[in-house]
This record gives structure tokens, C-alpha cells and sequence, in this order.
């Protein structure tokens, strides 16, 4: 796992970066939001190609107790990928809503998600 730390506005942004998947299950999400914050990143940006397909089956609970977690903290999450293979009307739904309110974002690229995050 590689850390790419870029600053805005004074906000430290981590993109976080694997050849392998990073978070299999929630404990995963927890462990990478702990590890981050301690570091002092309020911001962080991880791919979609670096989440188990679980995590998008909102069904299975761990897309909701580890964006919760993200929340509490408050350290705000994009995740960058191509969410348009996704059927599913409740993830389709949960991702409009997430980016309507600006804790969580699902965004297309990294510039999008910089960009997200220097306009918060």
C-alpha cells in the first residue's frame, strides 16, 4: 500500500494506492481510517479497484459500518472508480446521496476528487 499525500487549501488529502485489494472487510476499512488519521490526513482518496466487490452489495452491511466510521471521525472519503456497472438501484441511490452531501463522495477520477475537496 503506497500513500500519496497532497495538500489543499491546508487540507492533507491521502491517496491511498495497491497493487492488491486494501479493504476486504470492514475491519480493513477500520484499520486503514485508524492508520490514517493518526497520521493526520482529515481527507482520503481510495479506488474502487481496491474495495471487494462486497462492499458495494449493501446487503452485506460492511460499504455502511465503514462509511459510518468515516463520518464519526469526520474524515471525508472519495472513492474513485466507475460506478455505472452497478445495477443496483439502492447502491445507485446511496451513492447520489452520499455526493449530495459531501462526507462520502464516489467520483470518476482524482482530479474530480481533488477538486470535490477543495470546494469543502
Amino acid at each position: 500500500m503506497n500513500i500519496e499525500t497532497h495538500e489543499i487549501e491546508g487540507k492533507q488529502i491521502a491517496e491511498v494506492t495497491s497493487d492488491t485489494l486494501i479493504i476486504n472487510e470492514k475491519e480493513d476499512g477500520l484499520d486503514l481510517l485508524g492508520n490514517l488519521y493518526f497520521q493526520g490526513f482529515d481527507h482520503v482518496i481510495i479506488y474502487k479497484r481496491n474495495i471487494a466487490p462486497d462492499f458495494f452489495n449493501l446487503k452485506t452491511g460492511i460499504a455502511g459500518e465503514i462509511l459510518q466510521k468515516f463520518s464519526t471521525y469526520r474524515v471525508k472519503l472519495a472513492i474513485v472508480g466507475d460506478f455505472a456497472e452497478h445495477q443496483s438501484k439502492s447502491l445507485r441511490d446511496f451513492i447520489f446521496e452520499s455526493n449530495n452531501m459531501g462526507q462520502i463522495n464516489f467520483c470518476e477520477s482524482l482530479a474530480e476528487a481533488l477538486v470535490k475537496f477543495s470546494n469543502k
